[in-house]
């Protein structure tokens, strides 16, 4: 009998514990690791790396003793401004500084599949309030964050949902209901859009606050899906999570956050599609499933993602310690946004494309001049250069090859090749100190091709 692809992960000589499965499980779930945490999970194994990830209790550097209040602080100011990169900032903030990284992992998967743009919304308190919805409500069942979504105010604004009245129906939040949200292509028919579309008569917005207006419900029988009934928003919510589609649909979500492109194909999802079926579509039971399991940390898994810009700025100053003088989040906010990943405002009600998407010849060179800028300290409103030959004798790495091959471990989640590594040996080659040459060689590797994937 074949092992399911859901199967517990166990080591052993083909596929073992170690620092490129140990780097992964950290890129993919969160935003990547400091030295010291890959090397407590490695020494650990996978059974208590996996559980501290699932409990928001993974991370040992850089978590700010008062993180809950002043992430609310930041959040306050930006929801009573008017600007949206300082909403954009309250978010890197948290995914920088968070306990949970599993967690905002989690809210930026449903915020591109819920994807809502403040472009049209042109409200920051609204786009905050649906931003902590999604984090209240990423790991419980999915009904409940679909019930959510069709109250939520900046979606409702975004979907026209408030011109969709008794005898004039706009179709928008239905159809994306439908389409993107819950069921996807192929499962429901044009005549299921326009009776849902009837169910969801009267939602509106009055004062910031979700609301039905009778007046403009329509209350009659409605046929959706092969029943009929006199549906109303939650009555149909309920009908849409209730069909089989409804688990294809959060279980390919599942996968496309968390594994490499490809990689769990259309046996091994149909059969975390029936496990969700079966548990309620319980998300976060569902990604502990996929986190503990056999798919996660096989060989085709290893560096077979395209890091998005988020996973990779975070991740690369969390890495480098990054933590004191912490980087200007404001300043990381306009670096996501050249390379393409621009907080609160995905390009479409699709989400941002992903995969290679990340990867246009514009994100490229944002990607290498970013490098540039981390590790000359211009990230930062005064400069501050960090101390990576500090940071690597810490970790017990001697100077020259020896640095180069341990951030070439921290940053790529592998050794390279020695080509590779000469490569870059090469390439600082000059004048210049020791630590100014090291500074160089490291943007270099994070600038490489290993360094763009997880």
């Amino acid at each position: 009998m074949t092992a399911s692809p859901w199967e517990p992960y166990r080591p052993d000589a083909s596929s073992p514990w170690d620092l490129e499965r140990a780097w992964t499980l950290r890129r993919r779930a969160g935003f990547g690791a400091t030295w010291g945490e890959l090397e407590r999970d490695i020494a650990d194994g996978p059974g208590p790396a996996v559980d501290r990830v699932l409990a928001g209790e993974c991370r040992l550097d850089g978590v700010p003793a008062d993180f809950g209040r002043v992430a609310g602080l930041i959040g306050d100011a930006a929801a009573g401004s008017s600007d949206a990169r300082r909403l954009q900032a309250w978010w890197i903030y948290r995914c920088l500084f968070t306990p949970d990284p599993l967690l905002e992992r989690l809210t930026l998967a449903w915020h591109d599949h819920f994807a809502t743009s403040q472009l049209k919304v042109e409200d920051v308190a609204a786009m905050r309030a649906q931003n902590e919805t999604l984090r209240r409500l990423a790991r419980g069942p999915f009904a409940d964050l679909v019930h959510a979504m069709v109250r939520d105010p900046a979606l409702l604004y975004w979907l026209d949902a408030p011109s969709n009245k008794k005898g004039k129906p706009n179709e928008n939040l239905a159809r994306e209901l439908m389409e993107l949200f819950v069921l996807g292509v192929g499962n429901y028919s044009e005549a299921d859009v326009k009776e849902a579309a009837r169910a969801l008569t009267g939602r509106t917005v009055i004062q910031g606050a979700f609301r039905v207006r009778e007046a403009d419900r329509d209350d009659g029988a409605k046929a959706i899906l092969d029943r009929t009934g006199r549906f109303d928003g939650e009555a149909l919510v309920d009908h849409l999570v209730a069909q089989p589609a409804a688990a294809d649909r959060l279980a390919w979500r599942l996968c496309a956050t968390f594994l490499g492109e490809g990689v769990a194909d259309a046996t091994a999802r149909a059969e975390l599609a029936a496990r969700l079926r079966s548990d309620g579509l319980h998300v976060g039971r569902g990604v502990a499933t996929v986190l503990r399991s056999r798919l996660f940390f096989s060989s085709t898994n290893l560096h077979a993602r395209v890091a998005d810009p988020i996973g990779f700025v975070v991740g690369a100053a969390r890495a480098l310690e990054r933590f004191d003088p912490p980087p200007s989040t404001l300043l990381l906010a306009e670096w996501l946004a050249r390379m393409g990943q621009e907080l609160f405002f995905p390009p479409n009600v699709g989400g941002w494309p992903g995969g290679r998407g990340w990867l246009t010849g514009r994100a490229v060179v944002a990607r290498a001049n970013f490098a540039s800028a981390l590790v000359e300290g211009h990230l930062n409103p005064s400069p501050a250069i960090p101390d990576l030959r500090g940071l690597a004798a810490r970790h017990g790495r001697g100077g020259g090859r020896e640095a180069l091959g341990f951030f070439a471990g921290l940053l790529a989640g592998r050794p390279l090749e020695a080509a590779e590594l000469d490569r870059v040996a090469h390439g600082v080659e000059g004048p210049g100190s020791d630590a100014s040459r090291l500074g160089r060689a490291v943007a270099l590797l994070l600038a490489a091709a290993e360094c763009q994937v997880c």
